[in-house]
Formats: structure tokens, C-alpha cells, sequence
């Protein structure tokens, strides 16, 4: 099995030079303070991006020509090297959360730092937590088994159903303290805390890369089937090599690598999607992982663009989407806010990366709103999806020390 697993290589030049110093990428998370600063650590780099020089505004332009159009300005302004920073929602109509920071930045990825496997400082930041599931774990149930019996009946083929857990703090909460958890129990992840709105802020630690751009290449990492790992290791292995074999997830996984050939062939001179998935994991999960890479046709397409063709993917939202959508809309009693879009960066020459914001939360004042959902399909089961979105909420419910 140790052969299946893969983790998605970026195009030559994923990011800025730098030399690998012990502490330069854990300087980087240490720094971060909420508020007006974003913070993202992929596997090949990390950055930590300071005020804000420019927002991306909201308006009936499409939101590619308003992200160049505002990093153009700030190249003539004498920013050298301008990016975006932050997340987009998961509706595409609401307002995106993306900013051009004063100053970035940039050093080598965390699995790369061993000061990253240090203990955090010791704090008194893991208060008591009031914790209310919406939806409660049997209406979730009751929504998967209605989602299957319409999709039995030929309605649909998949729909992805979340569920959230709110929680509430006696005290204030820490969100460094959160952020180095969360990065210190996968430094090889996709970690993140970027403002998404008045007072709010996002923060998660992602497994699943969107699309990355570089030098004209591309790379796609859709994921889609899981299963939870086991402190056991040889149930650990089990329910890997289930997983790899399950015709369920795998017929998901299929589905969605589908519709992301589909996105982004019309852009590439030469794209490659391996035949079967590989596993990847996390602290709480194994998952069905495929690395798709391309040539595109040509300099103007942007990360962005390529984002936006493949959002929603039916890893997030279910296929066909308009139709998912309206299910979802029916049988999620919540804005989905910035969970299921994508979080990531974007240069002025088109270069990027975006991740789709999953195992996240968003923070406001003493409360986190956390975020889990299971692709339902034909073959899938209440008992199921409810025991998947469990094991999920564990990547955050771990970094502010909190259980189910």
C-alpha cells in the first residue's frame, strides 16, 4: 500500500526562492496576528501577508478581471510583486474576501522546518466549550437517506451534505495558539487563518489543493472518497486498502476526477489524469487523492481562471450542480460562507495557488463555526455520512482541544 501513496508535485518554480533556515517557516507562523494579517502554508511554501493595500471589490465584472485589475494598479503604485491573499465563498454571487497585503513574506514549507515539531509555548487558551450541532446528528440522517432516495429514484447522481458544529468559548479565543496546532499536526498540509469579513476570520488546515498554476503547467489534487484512520495500525492499513478497493468511493472519486478533466482540458495543450487514485492522509483521514497535471495553451489563463472553471467541483457540491445546489439549499439549515470555496494566492504575472476550504472554521468574537460534509451518492447510508462528518470535525476539534 506505502506505493499508492502520492503527494501532488507543483510545476518547476511553485515558489519564491528561498533558502531553507531552521525557523524561517515557523517565524512565519509565530508571527501571525488576527486580524489584518493571512496566513498560508502549503506544502512547498509558506507566507504571512501584513496589512492591507488594496481590496478586491465586489461588482458585476467577473472576478478575474477585477483580481488583475487591481493587482495592475498596485504593480504601477511600485509594488514590484503583488498578490492576493484570502477566500472565496462557496455561492458565487457573495462578495469575495481577497485582499493585496502592505507587505509579504515568504519562506520554505513547514514540513521543511524541524523547529515546527516543537512544543507550543504553554497557555491557559483551551477554555470550556458550549458546543450545539446544526443540524442535529438525526436530521443530518434524515437528509442524507432523503438525498438517496431521490437520487435512486434518477433525480440526481451525488450531492455533498455539511453539517456544523458551533461552539462557544468562556474566554477569548486564541487563534495563533489554534493555528500552530492545526499546522503542527500535519506541517505537510495546506494550513490557513485569512480575515473573511468584519471581525471574522477563517482558519483551517485543508488536505485538498484545487489548482496551482506555474510557468504555464498546472496541477490538480481532487479528492473525493475517505475513510477515518485508526490509532490501530493494522486497522489503520485495513480501512486504507478498503477504501482502495470500495466501489462506492471509488465510483465518487471517478465522478469527480471526471468533471475536473472536463474544466480544464479546453485550457490545456496536454493534460494528464492517471487512470485509477492513490490515498493521501491526514491526522483524521485516508482519502481517494489524484494528481492531474497539464500544459496550458496559453499565458493569459491565470490560477484564477482555472479555479473558477473547476468551482464547485462535485467533491464540494454534487453533480449535476445546479441541481445539487437547489438539494443543498434545501437540506443544509446554514450559509455555507467561505466553506466548500477556495482559499489561496495569486501573483500579477497569473501565477497561484488555491485550496478548497475544507476542515475549516470561522471565528467571531468567542465562537467557532466548524464545518463537515460526506458526498452522498445512490449507495451511501445515514449512519455513514454521519460517522464521516464526525471523524471530520476532528482535524479542528483536536486544535482547541475539544470532543465530540
Amino acid at each position: 500500500m506505502s506505493a499508492s501513496l502520492r503527494e501532488p508535485t507543483l510545476p518547476h518554480g511553485a515558489a519564491p526562492a528561498a533558502v531553507v533556515t531552521p525557523g524561517s517557516a515557523t517565524a512565519l507562523l509565530d508571527g501571525y496576528r488576527p486580524g489584518t494579517d493571512r496566513f498560508l502554508a502549503t506544502p512547498h511554501h509558506t507566507l504571512l501577508g501584513r496589512g492591507t493595500a488594496a481590496e478586491v471589490p465586489h461588482d458585476q465584472r467577473p472576478l478575474t478581471e477585477r483580481v488583475q485589475d487591481v493587482l495592475d494598479t498596485r504593480r504601477r503604485a511600485g509594488d514590484a510583486a503583488p498578490i492576493v491573499v484570502g477566500s472565496l465563498p462557496f455561492a458565487p454571487d457573495a462578495p469575495p474576501a481577497l485582499a493585496v497585503p502592505r507587505s509579504v513574506r515568504w519562506a520554505p514549507p513547514l514540513r521543511e522546518d524541524p523547529l515546527v515539531a516543537l512544543p507550543a509555548p504553554a497557555g491557559d487558551d483551551r477554555g470550556q466549550w458550549d458546543m450545539r450541532p446544526v443540524p442535529e446528528p438525526e436530521q443530518y440522517g434524515a437528509a442524507v437517506a432523503a438525498a438517496v432516495a431521490r437520487m435512486r429514484a434518477g433525480e440526481f447522481d451525488k450531492v455533498v451534505l455539511a453539517r456544523t458544529l458551533e461552539l462557544t468559548s468562556d474566554r477569548a479565543l486564541d487563534l495563533p495558539a489554534m493555528l500552530r496546532r492545526l499546522a503542527q499536526r500535519d506541517p505537510a498540509g495546506y494550513t490557513f487563518a485569512v480575515p473573511s469579513g468584519p471581525d471574522r476570520t477563517l482558519i483551517g488546515a485543508s488536505p485538498e489543493l484545487l489548482v496551482a498554476r506555474r510557468d504555464g503547467r498546472l496541477v490538480a489534487n481532487p479528492l473525493a472518497g475517505s475513510a477515518p484512520r485508526s490509532s490501530d495500525l493494522a486497522e489503520d492499513v485495513r480501512r486504507a486498502a478498503a477504501l482502495l478497493e470500495s466501489p462506492k468511493d471509488l465510483h465518487e472519486h471517478a465522478v469527480v476526477v471526471e468533471a475536473v478533466r472536463a474544466a480544464l482540458a479546453p485550457f490545456c495543450t496536454r493534460l494528464d489524469v492517471p487512470a485509477r487514485p492513490t490515498l493521501v492522509r491526514t491526522a483524521a483521514m485516508w482519502h481517494l487523492s489524484t494528481t492531474v497535471t497539464g500544459e496550458l495553451a496559453g499565458p493569459a489563463t491565470t490560477a484564477l481562471h482555472l479555479a473558477s472553471a473547476l468551482h464547485p467541483t462535485p467533491a464540494v457540491c454534487g453533480t449535476p450542480t445546479d441541481v445539487a445546489r437547489a438539494v443543498i439549499a434545501e437540506s443544509e439549515p446554514f450559509d455555507r460562507g467561505p466553506y466548500t470555496g477556495m482559499v489561496g494566492w495569486q501573483g500579477a504575472d497569473g501565477d497561484g495557488e488555491w485550496v478548497v476550504t475544507i476542515r475549516c472554521a470561522e471565528a467571531e468574537g468567542r465562537s467557532l463555526r466548524l464545518f463537515a460534509g460526506a458526498g452522498v451518492v445512490a449507495a451511501s447510508s445515514p449512519e455513514a455520512e454521519t460517522a464521516e462528518t464526525g471523524a471530520k470535525f476532528g482535524t479542528f476539534l483536536n486544535a482547541v482541544g475539544a470532543s465530540l
